[in-house]
């Protein structure tokens, strides 16, 4: 059966290409950094005109789709998710790590149809020196050499699948945006429940970067607390597809507006992080605006 989408997916891959060719270009520039809800919650003009290059680009093609964007909602826009075809554009994901030139940037799009993140989906996330990594449910083979050529290469062995030891021999990456939860200001990950001894953390700085590590093998688990759907709604086929679990702190299922996940390359590893974690309020962002 032919895919009713697909010329969606593949329009949304050549605008990508563009708005990466807009941050490359940024990176040889001076950027101006402005602040939003605090001091480390950074925003460039770059960030904002690739995410209106992505949205009229899109809009332009297919008028009655909707679209939740971190910028847009940034200015007022509402984040609400219906059963209509949706846009959901994270347009630097990693904006501090763009600020200080670090390289782990993102362009991340995620495409839901009637709420779900499902073979609908398309994700793509550029690195700003060209390297790109895309697919939908259908490819298995997800982490494929592009044009871009790909730094995500293991191709056919894509998730870790470390259990060994209780994942004592584990990799984490998590994300500590402590400085934007002024209510809880040490990151949920040292407050774990029952500690455990693994290999080591690491925390990239780009949500999208950090589910495609655990996607290709690099990381076992990923987790945070305050993310928002736009970082997650690009990332999360990445990860299903490349043989991974993705689901809510709670241990529930995952919830894309709810402002949390656990990803990992096991559902045992997922299970031992939900023991480990210390919850607290996020809200969600679809009751935030």
């Amino acid at each position: 059966m032919s895919d009713p989408w697909k010329e969606c997916m593949d329009h949304c891959v050549e605008v990508t290409k563009k708005a990466g060719e807009m941050v490359r270009e940024a990176l040889l520039k001076d950027i101006a950094v402005m602040q939003k809800s605090s001091p480390v919650d950074l925003v460039t003009e770059t960030d904002q005109k690739v995410e209106q290059l992505i949205i009229s680009s899109i809009k332009e093609k297919y008028p009655t789709h909707s679209f939740i964007g971190e910028e847009s909602v940034a200015a007022g826009a509402p984040s609400v998710l219906t059963d209509n075809p949706t846009w959901i554009i994270d347009p630097i994901d990693g904006t501090t790590n763009f600020v200080h030139r670090f390289p782990f940037v993102s362009i991340s799009i995620g495409f839901t149809v009637k709420k779900e993140v499902s073979d609908r989906v398309w994700d793509c996330l550029q690195l700003h020196r060209g390297q790109n990594v895309h697919g939908t449910e259908r490819e298995r083979s997800i982490l494929q050499r592009s044009p871009y050529q790909s730094v995500w290469t293991r191709r056919y062995y894509p998730v870790s699948g470390t259990d060994r030891n209780g994942f004592q021999e584990g990799s984490r990456a998590v994300q500590n945006n402590a400085g934007q939860h002024q209510d809880h200001p040490h990151h949920p990950c040292t407050w774990s429940k029952h500690p455990v001894s693994i290999h080591r953390i690491r925390s990239p700085g780009s949500a999208a970067v950090n589910m495609c590590l655990v996607a290709c093998g690099s990381a076992d688990a990923y987790y945070h607390m305050g993310i928002h759907c736009w970082d997650m709604a690009g990332g999360a086929v990445v990860v299903t597809e490349a043989g991974g679990v993705i689901m809510d702190i709670s241990g529930g299922p995952f919830d894309l507006m709810s402002r949390r996940l656990i990803v990992a390359s096991s559902r045992a590893i997922a299970e031992r992080i939900v023991k480990e974690i210390k919850e607290f309020n996020v809200g969600r962002d679809d009751t935030d605006n």
